[in-house]
């Protein structure tokens, strides 16, 4: 046996860290040493279009892999290039020295169909996070002669010559025993082995087998060729929609498919899926959004969460680049920019697409919206507006035309010539919304109605401000100018004769309202309640829910305006002539009766019932 050898690295200290700090997924060992199979194979494939003397098939370039529990034993064989003598010392037994990372560089002005994976040269030495030993035994294409590496780690290590027919190398990890919480014999489990070979080395361009548990049958467990490197022309829907509901674990096909190859300084290939319905903890904590990164497509990362924007969270699927600049234990990016440059290109794709499939297929896209709306609207309110331009002519409102879902863009091509407001109203449903004292005035002067009925809603539209210029107005707060100027002195002349019990009714409510006085937004319904501009009755709903909701004591400003054509005006007026003690409890239950139609709670609601009982008593 040759001598034992220190390692030519700086120190013992060097290794250690490496073995214990760099990676800190153990699972990962596996995919390092194919990916060093696979860059093997690559070179000599590589070596054989320079060297006619070399002549292979390069379709019986293969990596196998196999277990032997009872030895505690995993084994790579790949019959790649293999190695000499020189080359098992350089590339083995110097830390940090990569044959790669010289053959990338040589590569640069190469062949175009040889993607080098590893340039760091401590791939390898991953194998120690899970190995108290690993034996690697090489023969070099057109050599004689094949050699033995061996090594504990830090200890050390000795090269000697061994016994190989065949061209290849042969790495065979033993595996640790267990200890502490660390479980090592799931290494040894055929299912587990098979599981890490699909998840991280699914798409390495060679052949990677291993034999089925107890049976002499050999099969190849990857993939090789990643969907989205064909060309799209080569791919059929159901393909796609077979490869989203494999790899994402849907039931039900996306409702729109993304595939996109750049090219250009930072190249890379992107294939996305946006689903038709939301997982079930899509709206949780619990949920975690991100593309799967690949590079050269050898799994990278799962979630890479600075792939896609919260507002585009709901989007599935990956990115492969061979440019990304990887650590050396290629589990996180060296510089962020690289993933920020290519998530700009990413979600601008993902706005063009969607916008495609809004105006391709409406009822597919409102099937999406209905899934994923509030998602963009919470991008459009998070971002306190900044994402205006690229969200807002992607979210839809219920509308008082034709009571479906319409964009901005249609809800301003329908505007009346003399409309300076988009005009919304929020209530619970589009029924109540409908049905609001406030939105009939609005919808008998001919304008459209956004009906609000979801909680963000209404925030939304206060951090956009306005589209094309035309702001937001809500059609139950502050001031509603629809009233030309002769229903203006209409009005002005009707509040001028009912001044007396209108002050009467302010004085009686001075608790509960900021004034009363007739309305201009009222038809048939008797009574409203407004409130002024600031808080708005949704804000005050919605900021009620909060924890700390009692302490703030946010509420709306009210106002309780009367309609000056309702017969009710002219019984309020009676009573206040005729001194009536009736005339407070009425001003009561038409306080309560408005908040009633407005969704909000009353405060007493035993006390509106008596007085509603009493005053229904003393109908003649």
């Amino acid at each position: 046996m040759a001598e034992n050898k220190p390692f030519k690295a700086e120190s013992q200290r060097l290794l250690d860290l490496m073995i214990n700090s760099i990676y800190t997924n153990k699972d990962i060992f596996l995919r390092e040493l194919i990916s060093n199979a696979s860059d093997a194979c690559d070179k000599l494939y590589f070596a054989s279009l320079e060297d006619d003397s070399i002549s292979i098939d390069r379709t019986k370039l293969h990596i196998e892999v196999s277990v032997d529990k009872e030895a505690r034993t995993i084994t790579i064989k790949d019959n790649g290039i293999g190695m000499n003598l020189s080359e098992m010392e350089e590339n083995l037994g110097t830390i940090a020295k990569s044959g790669s990372l010289a053959f990338k560089q040589a590569l640069e002005k190469g062949v175009n169909d040889v993607e080098i994976i590893g340039q760091f040269g401590v791939g390898f030495y991953s194998a120690f996070m899970v190995s108290d030993k690993v034996t690697v035994i090489s023969k070099k294409i057109n050599n004689d002669k094949a050699f033995i590496f061996e090594s504990q780690g830090v200890d050390g290590y000795f090269v000697d010559e061994a016994d190989k027919e065949d061209v290849g190398t042969i790495i065979t990890c033993h595996i640790k025993e267990n200890f502490d919480e660390e479980d090592f014999d799931r290494f040894l489990e055929t299912y587990n082995v098979r599981s890490l070979i699909k998840q991280y080395s699914d798409y390495i361009r060679y052949p990677i087998m291993m034999k089925k548990d107890d049976e002499e049958e050999v099969e190849t467990l990857n993939s090789m060729i990643p969907l989205w490197k064909r060309s799209k022309s080569d791919i059929t829907e159901d393909e796609y929609n077979a490869f989203y509901k494999d790899k994402f674990y849907d039931f039900e096909d996306p409702a729109k498919v993304i595939h996109m190859n750049v090219e250009g300084n930072l190249s890379f290939t992107a294939l996305m899926y946006i689903p038709k319905k939301a997982p079930f903890n899509f709206y949780s904590n619990e949920f975690e959004k991100g593309l799967q990164l690949y590079s050269k497509g050898v799994f990278i990362m799962d979630k890479a969460k600075d792939l896609v924007g919260d507002h585009f969270r709901f989007v599935r699927g990956l990115v492969d680049s061979p440019d990304l600049n990887l650590n050396i234990s290629r589990e996180i990016l060296q510089q962020d920019r690289q993933l920020k440059s290519i998530a700009q290109r990413l979600e601008k794709k993902i706005k063009s697409e969607l916008i495609l499939l809004l105006t391709s297929d409406r009822e597919a896209y409102e099937t999406f919206y209905k899934a994923f709306g509030n998602q963009l609207k919470y991008g459009l309110y998070q971002s306190y507006g900044m994402n205006k331009e690229l969200l807002i002519d992607l979210v839809l409102f219920y509308s008082s035309h034709e009571m479906k879902f319409v964009t901005l863009a249609e809800y301003v091509t329908r505007m009346k010539d003399d409309q300076k407001e988009i005009y919304f109203i929020s209530a619970h449903s589009i029924e109540q919304a409908d049905r609001l004292p406030a939105s009939e005035r609005v919808k008998d002067k001919g304008y459209e109605i956004l009906y609000l009925v979801d909680d963000i809603d209404e925030f939304v539209l206060q951090m956009v401000r306005d589209y094309q210029e035309k702001p937001f107005k809500s059609i139950n707060q502050g001031d509603l100018d629809l009233s030309d100027e002769t229903e203006k002195e209409a009005i002005k002349d009707a509040s001028e004769k009912s001044k007396d019990v209108l002050e009467a009714l302010k004085e009686k409510l001075k608790d509960k309202v900021e004034d009363v006085r007739l309305s201009s937004r009222l038809k048939s319904h008797p009574v409203c309640l407004v409130s002024t501009e600031g808080v708005s009755f949704e804000m005050e709903k919605v900021l009620s829910q909060m924890p700390d909701s009692k302490d703030q004591n946010i509420k709306a400003k009210r106002i309780l305006e009367l309609n000056p054509d309702h017969p009710l005006l002219v019984t309020l007026t009676r009573l206040y002539d005729n001194k009536s003690s009736v005339l407070d409890d009425v001003a009561d239950v038409l306080y309560d009766q408005a908040c009633l139609i407005e969704g909000l709670p009353i405060e007493d609601p035993v006390g509106f019932a008596l007085k509603l009982s009493n005053l229904l008593t003393q109908v003649q």
